[in-house]
């Protein structure tokens, strides 16, 4: 079998794993028995700390980690390691923030999304809902087209398929498993493709380090090349002092108003189940950012002529290794994608069935309903992505570059300050929400660095403050509310 034949055959047992764990799922969900909605939306809340580290590491890192990132790290140098090594928080922060009193309360007022959390904290307020059904719906279909044009493009680069193809045959594996096993499936893929990011990570890291002599040697040889690549600031001073602040804000910090993200903090089996997966998670990631980016700065000591810097990893990786193991380091950053793509589909199908038709159109709905229409909410919400994704607007890449930024304009403060402050009202929340994500496209648009700083600074700046301005000026939350989220209803 030649090399191609290989790398080919081994991404068709990749996908066929994928589609089985995805039956497996259903026929454990169905095993066990249980509410459907809880079931199929969340698991039954029941994942230990291993799963709910690698679902959390694999929604997170996306093909930029191991693409886009070591390809920039190739051309700065070690000041962009140093850029990537400030996610490492990123699993301490969503868990010890969000964790133990997010789970608490979801499981108290049986909220299966983070917009249930919302409509429970702020009175069951309507706007509330629909304001923030509607930015989970457009962000997350953006962000997921663009997702599934990164994947038919690289399975396309492996399998020499043509690029119709390789989009049909990606988009149907993660229709087929998302559909049959819902988050359940998704959380058992993510821990596979997880533990493939980390292996093929640490597979590509030694073979670099070998090919390049040491070292040692890598470094004489970057220093020789340019003595910039070494320096915390990147080549001609490109990573300043403001950039890194406000791009930590953008990567880890604003982790916590991702709902996708957030989700994942309600559906641990114990205390004992998220103190593993701090310790995991943080581990892991600091593994995927530190060994890929340094692997894309050592490249330049090994393959000195990349002209494309989005190849460098695929280029390193067909060089330095066999093809077996070529195969694997390649199967990350589709794993990546695919795990992406996953959470972002089950979450989008959660928000229309469970909180807006389950809750508005058809409150009595029966099990059989609620899965029939689930089922039919993920397939055609596929098909719909696949159809955007044949033909894309060309700015539908730029409109992904913002999706995660106008996520966290509009859940942030919601989910924070509804989560710790008891004076959070609806008409604050709303507002909070119009106002950041306005501001983010208009920064976005018009103003792309203030002060130097990425627009979401600003943008969580003024969130912030018309959160406060209107609370202050509209009535105090219902005091069952708070009794229902504090247990009592006085300071």
């Amino acid at each position: 079998m030649n090399e191609q034949a290989l790398l080919t055959t081994l991404v068709f047992v990749y996908l066929g794993v994928l589609v089985g764990v995805g039956v497996y799922a259903a026929r454990i969900r169905q095993k066990e028995g249980g509410g459907f909605i809880a079931g199929y939306f969340l698991g039954g809340r029941g994942l230990n700390g291993f799963v709910l580290a690698m679902t959390l590491v694999a929604t997170y890192i996306s093909a930029s980690s191991f693409l886009g990132g070591p390809g920039t790290a190739y051309q700065q140098g070690l000041g962009w390691v140093l850029l990537a090594m400030i996610q490492l928080p990123a699993m301490y922060l969503t868990l010890g923030i969000l964790g133990k009193r997010f789970a608490i309360i979801a499981r108290r007022i049986k909220a299966i999304t983070v917009v249930d959390f919302l409509r429970e904290r702020y009175d069951g307020n309507k706007l509330v809902v629909l304001s923030s059904a509607f930015f989970v719906v457009v962000f997350l279909v953006a962000a997921v087209v663009a997702q599934f044009i990164g994947g038919a493009r690289l399975f396309q680069s492996v399998t020499r398929f043509d690029y119709v193809l390789s989009l049909i045959l990606f988009s149907f594996v993660v229709m087929i498993y998302v559909t049959l096993g819902g988050f359940l499936a998704v959380v058992l893929n993510d821990s596979i493709n997880g533990t493939i990011m980390f292996v093929g990570t640490i597979v590509l890291l030694v073979a670099t380090v070998k090919a390049g002599g040491g070292t040692a040697a890598i470094v004489q040889q970057l220093a020789a090349k340019n003595p910039e690549l070494l320096t915390p600031f990147g080549v001609k001073h490109f990573i300043s002092l403001p950039w890194i602040s406000s791009f930590w804000v953008l990567v880890c910090i604003g982790l916590l108003g991702l709902p996708q993200n957030a989700v994942r903090a309600m559906a641990y089996r114990d205390s004992r189940a998220m103190h593993s997966a701090i310790v995991i998670g943080t581990v892991v990631t600091g593994a995927l950012m530190l060994g890929m980016h340094l692997v894309g700065v050592f490249a330049q000591a090994v393959i000195p002529k990349v002209t494309v810097t989005d190849m460098t990893i695929p280029t390193l990786a067909l060089q330095v290794l066999p093809p077996f193991l070529a195969a694997l380091v390649l199967a990350a950053p589709l794993a990546a994608i695919m795990s992406t793509v996953d959470s972002q589909l089950i979450y989008m199908a959660g928000t229309i069935i469970k909180d807006i038709y389950l809750n508005y159109i058809n409150p009595s709905a029966d099990e059989n309903c609620l899965k029939r229409l689930s089922q039919a909410c993920n397939i055609l919400l596929s098909l719909l992505i696949l159809a955007l994704a044949l033909k894309p607007p060309s700015l539908i890449i730029w409109v992904n570059l913002f999706a995660f930024g106008g996520l966290q304009a509009a859940f942030f403060w919601p989910l924070l300050l509804g989560l710790y402050w008891k004076r959070a009202n609806a008409a604050g929340a709303v507002a909070s929400q119009v106002g950041g994500v306005l501001a983010f496209v208009w920064f976005s648009a018009f103003v792309p660095r203030p002060l130097g700083l990425h627009p979401i600074v600003p943008t969580l700046l003024i969130s912030l403050g018309s959160f406060l301005l209107v609370t202050a000026l509209t009535q105090e939350p219902k005091c069952e509310t708070i009794k229902k989220f504090w247990g009592y209803a006085e300071d």
